[in-house]
Parts: C-alpha cells; sequence; structure tokens
C-alpha cells in the first residue's frame, strides 16, 4: 500500500494506526452545522433497524448530508496579494458590478466574480485575502434561483467587508439559492481572518459573489472550475 510522504523526523505509524491515517486522509472531515444533518437520519436508522427500507433510508441520508456538509482541508498559495476563491464551484459571472447597496461604499462598478455552488459542491466560505473584518451585513430577500444574475440584488445575503493589511477592501457576498434557506457567517467585525480561513457555510445550493478593488484585473474566466482557499481569482498590486 502505497504511503504518503512525510517530513523527515516524522514518527511513522503502523498498522491500525495507519490505516486510520489513511480514512482520515481521504474522507473529509464534517462541519459542525452539519451535525444534527447527520445524526438525525442515524438515529432514525438505528431506531427503526429492524425493517430494512427504514435503515437503509436513514444511512443513505445520513450519508448525503455528511457529503454536503463535507469540509475539507485547503492549502492556499503563498502569492504575494494573491486572492483565492471563497468557494468551491463554477464561475458564473466575470464583470463588474456595484457592490451591494446596504454597505454604503458607493455606487461606482467593481470587478466582481461570481460563483455558483449546485447541491454537489462544497458549501462552506474561505476568507479570500487576510486581514480584518469591517462590516458585516444580513439583507432579507428572495429566493430565485442562485445562477440568476439578479440573483446578486434580490435575493436574501449576508456581506462582509475585508481590509487587508494593505488598507484594500474586498466585498464576499453570501447568496441564498432556490433550495438554500440557510446562511451561516461566523465572521464579526474586528475579526482578524487569514487567507483560507474557514468563516461561514450556505445550504443548498447558493452563490457566493467577490467584488474586488478597482482596476483589479480578473485571472478567471466564466465556466471555469474553482477549489475554495485554493484558485488565485486575482492578484493585487
Amino acid at each position: 500500500m502505497a504511503r504518503r510522504p512525510t517530513p523527515p523526523g516524522t514518527p511513522e505509524t503502523t498498522g491500525v494506526g495507519h490505516v486510520v491515517d489513511l480514512v482520515r486522509a481521504a474522507v473529509p472531515p464534517l462541519h459542525p452545522a452539519g451535525l444534527p444533518f447527520v445524526a438525525a437520519p442515524l438515529a432514525v436508522a438505528v431506531l427503526g433497524g429492524k425493517r430494512k427500507w427504514v435503515r437503509r433510508t436513514g444511512l443513505l441520508a445520513a450519508a448525503a448530508c455528511a457529503t454536503f456538509f463535507r469540509h475539507p482541508t485547503r492549502v492556499p498559495p503563498n502569492r504575494a496579494g494573491a486572492v483565492v476563491a471563497p468557494a468551491d464551484g463554477e464561475i458564473a459571472l466575470v464583470d463588474t458590478a456595484a457592490p451591494p447597496a446596504e454597505l454604503g461604499l458607493g455606487d461606482q462598478p467593481l470587478p466582481r466574480v461570481s460563483i455558483f455552488l449546485s447541491v454537489l459542491d462544497v458549501h462552506v466560505q474561505r476568507t479570500p485575502v487576510s486581514g480584518v473584518v469591517r462590516a458585516v451585513h444580513h439583507q432579507a430577500g428572495q429566493f430565485r434561483s442562485a445562477d440568476l444574475p439578479e440573483a446578486s440584488s434580490v435575493n436574501e445575503r449576508n456581506s462582509m467587508v475585508l481590509e487587508t493589511p494593505a488598507g484594500e477592501q474586498l466585498v464576499v457576498v453570501q447568496i441564498a439559492g432556490l433550495l438554500a434557506r440557510r446562511i451561516v457567517c461566523d465572521a464579526q467585525v474586528g475579526d482578524v481572518l487569514t487567507i483560507g480561513d474557514t468563516y461561514g457555510l450556505i445550504r443548498f445550493g447558493s452563490r457566493v459573489d467577490t467584488y474586488f478593488p478597482a482596476g483589479t484585473e480578473l485571472l478567471v474566466q466564466p465556466g471555469q472550475r474553482t477549489i475554495g482557499g485554493e484558485t488565485v481569482l486575482a492578484v493585487l498590486s
């Protein structure tokens, strides 16, 4: 069985310990928000264990929820000024647009990248740059399909403004979708976040918009797949 390379001096695991390490490396951990969704169908499977269809349905539901709430480890690039994708998914829009009006940042169009998350994508959101949280604002709204252009302005959303150590501001907006009814944002004003940190989650099916400083050259195209915390969307000068 092949072994993953380890840094020199790392104690070598053998037997059961090695198998456990391989399982941990292959199976992503679960985001805490998903625990109730996995525990409930598991309980149904246990309580209805004498009925095969109940047991199987409960186990399948638990597996589906565990897959949806998976929280894989990501390693951000160490490239200076890099802005990474805040989410896994497909880039739906690369354009310019004014940031959400409720933030009071003006109506000047800014470079924007919109990432659409299907129900099969990882649904945690990650910090695109290191910086200080300057604002967090939740806006009630509709629940239209997140892949529609107007979803940015009419759907329920949660916006976060990040300021980098160089004083540049980026806006990340979690947008609810047709099936999504819950946006989780753990970041608060004044928090210092590091690039790639997990700060929130949307369930089920959603979109995440990132607004960049004026003049930023974007490095991605519509249709491209992104890996949250790793794919570079732009490089700030």
